[in-house]
């Protein structure tokens, strides 16, 4: 196939324009030049010399230099870069009437001085960026330790998204990083807050455990996994660079041999294939797989101690759920019902076309039809099984149960109903009666408590705002200006309290008014510190005896999420999961200033770590192939 000289130049003269508009880095004018004699290789065609032309816009007049051998789009561009006006609405006259993108300069003919008449609306003129790239090794220590205070990803090994997102949600549990004997990292700065396995704040209020040599009698391979998710962890709080989990992932597939299972039907080469063609599998389970071979490690006794006789998953992560079944058939009336306990690592959001959001579909799921069959009546009869919890712990996990056994094309499919999930959970309602009188008077205080730490909260951000102003508008006032200001007669002081009251008002007030006119203007706010101590001890003296001696518990009922599995895709033996895990989790706020910013999450998509803001997680309830919440974990709200 031949090529005309009209095919090879018109190429390569889109090229120069795209490189005109756009130069990439590094791009000299000999660079250019050089594809300006490439698009003319034959001697008797030349390329025509740049000349000086001059625009004219809005009274103003510029020079450029017009380039003829360069499209028409190429010179607005360069229009573009003096004038601010958009290419998309510019419009340059020329003999003629309107330059159009593909014109021919030939036909135009251009001449050394001309000016072009350029109409349109200037918008901003294009900005460098606001903050130039700079490389690690360029920066000092404090630029450093913020560019490396991200948490790390991990890297994919074949279809290992599930426990990758699982491995990120439950770092969210400091406690458990502690009874692993994760290694701390560099002691902090004397300023900073106190930093206990690679994650400022989260300390236990005992020293990490040691692996447990009592966990021997388990077996060698369960013992060896939560060994192995410690090295796991302590490696990624001291490393900025990706993880590759590979002895863990190891190890979890002889625990659990599902997780080595082959894919049969996406096997189609890549990565998939390279690392032996494993099959995706369901995050849930391969949580549930984890904690239960954590179950040898060593729990805490109420001094914080290491307790050998205690096991650390039943103690933060197991619930306590009463079950009473009872016969439905009046046949039955006098059948009494059957009770039996049980322990739980998680609760159930059962989905259906009626559940809308979280907490309905967890109702739902304590309230079931049962068949069994009957003592009294001799032959299978409907039952109803009502479930109610005995024990909240410190951290409760809650399965969204999307993928259900569809008979009629003998798999599993995917639920993508929307329901939406809350960030503040109260599970008062879901305890049994004796419980739930436990924990009200708790629960009832902590949400009064909460209302005040958010108004001070508001009170300390206004008076930021309010400090700060006169001293941004202290260089614009009169004693920046030079020569003799005309003195007026003063005028009565005012002072503006935090709350934005002025102390006219307070002083204005009388007798208890008085006292309460200034408390509302947040006047004398005293650190934070002092209100929380104030507030703990108020709080703990509410709390059961029975609840303050069992270690690991929620005392309250209250929880707030942190960490989240997401699924996407349509097909339950397919798709990808991310875990997502809220920022304050890795970087505690200083108490007392706190920001809104430490309300945003990170979004854990395998090696990838980005930022994800905390109103945008209204997009992860569902309703369609994209990532919808599959595990949720929410963790119990401290007192203080």
């Amino acid at each position: 196939m031949s090529v005309s000289r009209v095919t090879v130049t018109t190429a390569i003269s889109n090229a120069l324009a795209s490189v005109a508009s756009s130069p990439p880095q590094n791009f000299s004018r000999s660079n250019h030049d050089h594809l300006r004699r490439l698009a003319f290789p034959f001697r008797h065609i030349r390329p025509m010399a740049p000349i000086s032309v001059n625009i004219k816009h809005s009274g103003k007049s510029y020079t450029l230099n017009l380039d003829p051998d360069l499209p028409a789009k190429a010179f607005k561009e360069e229009v573009y870069q003096v004038t601010g006006i958009p290419v998309d609405r510019m419009k340059v006259m020329v003999k003629g009437g309107v330059l159009k993108d593909d014109a021919s300069w030939q036909k135009i003919n251009p001449k050394a001085g001309q000016t072009f008449t350029v109409i349109g609306a200037a918008g901003e003129l294009p900005k460098p960026p606001e903050k130039p790239v700079v490389f690690l090794e360029d920066m000092d220590d404090t630029e450093l330790a913020e560019a490396l205070a991200k948490p790390v990803g991990l890297r994919n090994l074949g279809n290992t998204c599930y426990m990758n997102a699982t491995l990120q949600a439950m770092r969210a549990i400091p406690e458990l990083q502690g009874a692993l004997g994760v290694e701390k990292v560099a002691a902090p700065a004397a300023d900073a807050q106190p930093d206990v396995l690679g994650m400022p704040g989260l300390i236990p209020t005992n020293p990490p455990a040691a692996a447990p040599a009592a966990a021997a009698a388990a077996g060698p391979v369960l013992t060896a996994l939560p060994a192995a998710l410690g090295s796991l962890y302590t490696k990624m709080v001291h490393t900025a660079d990706t993880v590759a989990p590979v002895a863990f992932l190891n190890l979890l597939r002889e625990v659990n041999p599902q997780f080595a299972e082959r894919d049969r039907a996406h096997s189609h080469g890549g990565m998939n294939a390279l690392m032996g063609g494993f099959a995706q599998q369901d995050a849930d389970e391969c949580l549930t797989t984890i904690v239960q071979s954590l179950s040898s490690v060593p729990g805490r006794s109420s001094d914080g101690t290491v307790a050998a006789n205690k096991k650390f998953v039943e103690q933060y992560m197991t619930g306590e759920m009463i079950r009473v079944l009872k016969c439905d058939d009046v046949a039955a009336a006098d059948e009494p019902p059957s009770t039996s306990t049980e322990n739980v690592l998680k609760i159930t959001c059962n989905i259906d076309s009626t559940v809308n959001y979280m907490a309905s579909g967890i109702q739902k799921s304590l309230s079931q039809p049962v068949i069994k069959r009957s003592p009294t009546l001799g032959r299978d009869a409907n039952y109803t099984q009502e479930s109610r919890m005995t024990r909240l712990p410190s951290y409760l996990f809650v399965h969204m149960a999307r993928f259900s056994w569809r008979a009629d094309i003998n798999k599993k499919a995917k639920i993508m109903r929307k329901v939406k999930f809350p960030t503040e959970y109260d599970a008062v309602d879901l305890c049994s009666d004796e419980l739930k009188a436990k924990l009200l008077p708790v629960s009832r205080r902590l949400k009064a408590v909460e209302k005040e730490r958010e108004e001070r909260r508001k009170v300390r951000r206004r008076t930021k705002v309010a400090a700060a102003a006169p001293s941004a508008s202290g260089s614009n006032g009169p004693s920046a200006t030079s020569g003799d200001v005309e003195m007026a007669d003063a005028a009565p002081t005012t002072v503006v309290t935090a709350a934005g009251t002025s102390a006219m008002e307070v002083e204005g007030a009388e007798g208890a008014d008085k006292g309460k006119a200034k408390e509302e203007a947040g006047g004398a706010l005293e650190e934070e510190s002092v209100y929380r101590e104030r507030e703990l001890a108020e709080l703990e003296g509410l709390v059961d005896q029975g609840l303050k001696t069992d270690v690991g518990c929620s005392v309250s009922g209250l929880y707030e999420l942190v960490a989240i599995v997401t699924h996407k895709g349509a097909a339950a033996d397919a798709g990808h999961y991310i875990g997502f895990v809220k920022k304050s989790v890795f970087h505690p706020p200083k108490l007392g200033e706190e920001q809104e910013s430490d309300e945003d999450w990170y979004k854990f998509d395998d090696d990838k770590v980005s930022i994800f803001p905390k109103d945008r997680l209204n997009t992860l309830d569902g309703g369609g192939e994209d990532s919808a919440a599959y595990v949720l974990l929410y963790k119990a709200k401290p007192l203080a």
